[in-house]
């Protein structure tokens, strides 16, 4: 690796200045006892799975090894370099910040006055949010790689011989190993990387190959731990890759501290990290379903490391944080570790910053492209329901619980009246917040292996009348055996289920054709305004309610407005744009500033077709490929989490939604159809008995 491979641009210095003195300055510190505040999170996010090597540019890698310098003759020093970023990135957020609310209140006006003065500033104002944004990004990127710090402890190509033997042997008393056992690389086109030829990157391995791998150079750089953390169950179990990390760790923990540049010393602390990044990154899906598992790591670390060193007592902490976020916090973004409580007031990440602008500019300017090969869509006059009254917040009421009291004993005698009376707007507003809580407890993992499941393409993912408890696991399970599988998947997709009917049910059960007409309006006004502020998931599964096969034959049909009519070829090619392409939700900028709801189901049937075909090789490696590109495209579910919506809650809307989901989700359309007259076609009397008239008389030819 070290003579074939150049990884990033600027990634390879074999033993510059600035690693040489990390590693003397970790080995100082944290084998001995790290202090909390330098023990950072090491997670390397959805961005290092998904972009690789290309996460962090050579741009990104110059800025900070300049910064902390008071002069170009000086040499780098760490703790400069962190005050220094946190100074540039403080101010640059506060001006961001409030260079936004400017430009609100330049918005505000010129919605109200439209004066010529304002109209001319607004452009003007607008590139340079678009400048400070693009800053302030490129900050966050700058501090994201200098937390990093785990990329210290890299082994070279011939040391992962050592780590697969438990690292008992030094690399300077062993004999060269072939390498080509444990794993397999292809050569790449020639690279413009220190006059190299070329570049080798891994292609497949053996199970211990690819968990060895991890502790190589450049490996949370170039993405691959990441990719690891989501893709290893299908190649080992948990409690192997678990054992696999404290076999290493008991076999270099009483040496490590002896000289930080030994390959044992590199072992022991880069095994900490890659258990830090396990925990923070997958622990409710790895350690929370396994109460064995969780109980072999916590023995371990109170037993062998807390007494030690201080990463035991950080992991420990860590494993507390993680469960009670697990337990207990229903607005976890991306995963653990990654929704830290800044310590200045009013400090706000780049995605909250960026949400008001961006939804004020995406309700402005939306233009909708499915792709080159296919015209836009054409765009309709959006209902105009909602008034300046109906977008202000609403109260929040004392109690939840009262709340929901209150609506189930009214939400029967309302009916869908409520539905009628309320704005596309809110209505779209408020589901999308109903499906947001549930689709920020999903993980990457859980759309992994879910033909297992039972999961198949267009139906749902289990019969109803069996719970997914009882779900068996046949021979289309692609993890281990032994591997421990969390179904959230399947509540998920039924709670899409659950919408689905509950739409189909709302309009079968209207007695007049005048109201089914005003709810299929509505539905289909949702619909649009959903998948307009890219809530793709709710818009999906209205359109599914509303081609039930019951529903499509209502004589409502043939009354809607042409233009409300329209919307649904709008929605059926949206759907169609979605199912064309995995990653069609991650292409240009707008998912990095604009909230993002995928559709559960679409998804996963991406993976499940990334998953056909063979996992192994001939000589028995796993395609490491494959795996990175499964990887690839579950990484989207945490990027679209990073980034919530923010409407105000109507909770009594929110809770009367619920008590109507909940009463129609295991309802048969065909029977409620069938108890109301206005889902048939009605015969005039006149030319009913003139039809039975020529019946009869036809008949009465026949006999004579």
């Amino acid at each position: 690796l070290q003579s074939n491979s150049c990884g990033p641009d600027f990634a390879e210095e074999n033993t510059s200045s600035e690693e040489q003195a990390m590693i003397k300055i970790a080995g100082n510190s944290y084998l001995a006892s790290p202090s909390l505040p330098d023990f950072h999170g090491c997670s390397p996010g959805w961005s290092s799975a998904f972009y690789g090597a290309e996460c962090f540019d050579s741009e990104v890698h110059s800025y900070l090894k300049n910064l902390g310098k008071q002069k170009s003759s000086e040499s780098q020093n760490i703790d400069a370099k962190k005050v220094e970023l946190e100074q540039l990135l403080m101010m640059e957020t506060k001006n961001y910040r409030k260079t936004i609310k400017f430009y609100q209140k330049l918005l505000q006006k010129e919605r109200r006055s439209k004066g010529p003065e304002t109209k001319s500033m607004l452009p003007k104002l607008k590139g340079q949010l678009q400048e400070m944004k693009s800053k302030v990004q490129f900050l966050e990127l700058v501090k994201k790689y200098q937390m990093m710090y785990a990329e210290q402890w890299g082994v070279e190509s011939y040391v992962l011989p050592a780590v697969i033997h438990n690292g008992k042997t030094d690399t300077m008393d062993m004999a060269p190993m072939d390498e080509s056992s444990l794993l397999l690389y292809y050569n790449t086109e020639k690279h413009q990387c220190n006059n190299q030829n070329g570049v080798r990157v891994l292609q497949a391995g053996t199970p211990l190959g690819l968990m060895a791998y991890l502790y190589s150079r450049n490996a949370f750089l170039e993405g691959y731990v990441q990719q690891f953390l989501y893709t290893f169950r299908y190649f080992c179990t948990q409690e192997e890759f678990l054992q696999f990390l404290l076999d290493r760790i008991s076999s270099t923990l009483s040496s490590a501290s002896l000289d930080p540049s030994t390959s044992l010393a590199k072992i022991c602390n880069r095994s900490f990290y890659i258990l830090q990044a396990w925990i923070e990154d997958c622990y409710s899906v790895d350690f929370a379903t396994n109460t064995d598992l969780l109980g072999t790591l916590k023995e371990f670390i109170s037993s062998k490391v807390a007494s030690l060193n201080g990463y035991g007592e950080r992991l420990l902490s860590l494993l507390e944080d993680a469960a009670a976020r697990k337990s207990g916090s229903t607005d976890q973004c991306s995963g653990l570790g990654k929704c830290e409580e800044e310590s200045e007031e009013g400090r706000k990440t780049l995605h909250s910053l960026c949400r008001k602008l961006s939804e004020d500019v995406s309700r402005k300017n939306f233009y909708w492209k499915l792709s080159k090969g296919m015209a836009p869509i054409a765009q309709y006059q959006r209902e105009r329901l909602h008034t300046g009254s109906a977008v202000l917040p609403k109260p929040c009421c004392s109690s939840f619980t009262e709340e929901t009291s209150v609506s189930f004993a009214r939400a029967d005698e309302v009916g869908p009246f409520l539905l009628i009376e309320c704005s596309a707007q809110q209505l779209c507003w408020q589901l999308t917040l109903l499906q947001q809580e549930v689709f920020h407890k999903c993980h990457p993992v859980h759309f992994l292996n879910s033909r297992a499941l039972g999961v198949k393409d267009k139906c749902v993912a289990a019969p109803k009348a069996v719970s997914a408890d009882t779900v068996s696991l046949k021979v289309c399970n692609l993890f281990l055996s032994k591997c421990i599988q969390d179904q959230y998947l399947l509540q998920l997709l039924k709670n899409a289920d659950s919408i689905s009917t509950w739409v189909a049910a709302e309009i079968v059960t209207c007695h007049t054709t005048k109201r089914q007409v005003s709810l299929l309006s509505k539905f289909l006004l949702t619909a649009k305004c959903c998948y307009e502020q890219r809530n793709f998931a709710t818009a999906m599964q209205i359109l599914a309610g509303l081609e039930n096969l019951i529903v499509r034959q209502l004589p409502a049909w043939k009354i809607l407005p042409a233009k409300v009519a329209e919307i649904m070829e709008e929605l059926k090619a949206v759907e169609v744009f979605l199912k064309s392409d995995s990653l069609c939700l991650m292409e240009g900028d707008r998912f990095k500033t604009l909230p993002t709801i995928p559709s559960a189901h679409v998804l996963a049937m991406h993976v499940q077709q990334l998953e056909t075909g063979g996992f192994t090789m001939t000589n028995g490696a796993h395609k490491w490929t494959k795996l990175r590109n499964i990887a690839k495209v579950v990484s989207q579910v945490h990027a679209f989490q990073e980034n919530p919506y923010t409407y105000a809650p109507d909770f009594k809307l929110q809770s009367y939604l619920r008590q109507r989901i909940t009463r129609f989700k295991d309802a048969d359309i065909s029977a409620l159809a069938a108890d109301n007259c206005a889902n048939f076609h009605q015969i005039p009397a006149e030319k009913h008995s003139r039809k039975i008239q020529d019946t009869l008389r036809r008949m009465k030819a026949t006999f004579q």
